[in-house]
């Protein structure tokens, strides 16, 4: 479970940002602080502008998770997994969420704004925050994710 007192980080491009508002008011209605990397609008922009930040902060150890949000997801999910310390899933539903954190230890939610209602993306969040890394057999799984094959 994710601890309350640390912050989250959340970035989107335009079609990601009506449900970032949302997401980022939820959140801080059940008392979770956040670190939003915007956009901070629905004008037009470059997804990577805004998923590099979040993904970065992952990877320096700043913030242990976060949330990125574009139109399909796609998008900011390939951005934020050029990261060797990140594993960002694409969620669309939410078993999906679930399965992201308890057997791929997921740090990073992607979803897609123009495919899920704020209320799915919540529930997804809701998930991704509450559910922990079963470990075991999945660890040496996740050991394998960086390693760079011949």
């Amino acid at each position: 479970m994710f601890d309350k007192n640390k912050t989250l980080v959340i970035g989107c491009d335009h079609g990601g940002y009506e449900t970032k508002e949302f997401i980022v008011n939820k959140l801080k209605e059940f008392g979770y602080k956040v670190n939003d990397k915007g956009t901070y609008s629905e004008e037009s922009v470059d997804y990577p502008d805004f998923i590099h930040p979040v993904a970065y902060s992952i990877q320096t150890g700043e913030y242990e998770r976060g949330i990125i949000i574009c139109g399909s997801g796609n998008g900011a999910q390939m951005t934020a997994n050029k990261y060797s310390k990140v594993r960002a899933a694409l969620c669309w539903k939410n078993e999906l969420a679930e399965l992201a954190r308890l057997h791929n230890n997921a740090n990073i939610l992607a979803l897609p704004g123009r495919f899920v209602t704020n209320e799915e993306a919540w529930e997804m969040v809701n998930t991704f925050l509450t559910t922990s890394f079963e470990g075991g057999r999945h660890q040496k799984r996740i050991e394998k994710l960086s390693k760079i094959l011949k």
